[in-house]
């Protein structure tokens, strides 16, 4: 085994949510082993051509990523995984955060076709497909931006992958609806944390309002020209929102998963010209980060 690789620990609970074999022949025939080459690809950025060959053809592993991507199987498998987790009680509902980061996109992240894909083998769209491949201009130049929610355990819950430029505060209730952790026994999904943690651009009359209809507990800092107009309105106004300085000091959680995700190199960097690919590539890493004890 080499360093990055998946333990046996790690293979022993991801390999049950992994599709199978069915009848003669099967197609699948090494999934660790691909999966070994995809995080090594994740990990260090290297082009899919410049694959060790221990891996494995690197055409075999870019086509499974891909087809994965697209089908949604990686998407099972982090919801799989993060079942697993709350069942043996490992995620921290009591204060979850939400932040975003944007990525860098390299050159060759550009250029993909303006006909939409389809998934591989089906006669129909990605799930993940964006038209506008959540590329964008923004300070940093060329870039994406990474939304997302992460629970006390500095793992990521949910996200959404958007042009770099998209601002924060819109994208919020987007990340909070894709919250959705399934429970063994049966029943609806669990969707809503106890708290919610989140900076001053995150701020606004929807985002509080939406977070109310929840019944979500939140704290979110109120920027000066809120707090201004809202003095200025009088009573209409309404009463000024609360703040627990404590509870808030919690936020730096989020960012602190942002930092491992960025870890790795290919999320970091953004090397993939589709947008459903990308998010794969981002959901590989989550599943990491999940499997870690």
């Amino acid at each position: 085994m080499w360093a990055g690789d998946l333990s046996d620990g790690e293979w022993v609970r991801l390999e049950p949510h992994l599709p199978m074999n069915v009848g003669r022949g099967g197609r699948w025939k090494c999934h660790r082993m691909v999966i070994n080459g995809i995080l090594f690809r994740l990990r260090t950025g290297v082009p899919w051509r410049d694959l060790p060959s221990r891996f494995g053809k690197w055409q075999t592993i870019y086509d499974r990523h891909r087809r994965w991507s697209a089908d949604g199987t990686w998407e099972m498998v982090f919801r799989a995984v993060q079942a697993e987790a709350d069942a043996e009680g490992r995620i921290d509902w009591s204060v979850v955060s939400v932040d975003s980061t944007v990525c860098r996109a390299d050159q060759h992240a550009a250029g993909a076709r303006r006909r939409a894909p389809f998934v591989p083998g089906r006669r129909r769209r990605p799930a993940q497909h964006r038209p506008d491949e959540a590329l964008g201009r923004s300070r940093g130049g060329f870039t994406s931006k990474i939304h997302l929610a992460s629970e006390g355990g500095r793992r990521p819950l949910a996200f959404v992958i958007t042009p770099g430029q998209w601002g924060d505060a819109p994208q919020m209730i987007e990340v909070l609806a894709r919250i959705r952790v399934s429970r063994p026994g049966g029943g609806h999904p669990r969707t809503r944390p106890e708290h919610l943690c989140a900076d001053r651009a995150y701020s606004s009359r929807r985002n509080r309002r939406y977070l109310r209809r929840r019944q979500i507990k939140h704290t979110i800092p109120e920027p000066a020209n809120q707090k201004a107009n809202r003095r200025r309105r009088g009573s209409s106004g309404g009463r000024p929102t609360g703040f627990d300085r404590g509870r808030y000091a919690r936020r730096n959680e989020v960012e602190r998963t942002i930092n491992t995700l960025k870890a790795f190199r290919a999320v970091a960097m953004r090397f993939d010209k589709r947008a459903y690919v990308f998010h794969g590539t981002v959901t590989v890493a989550a599943i990491r980060l999940w499997l870690r004890s």
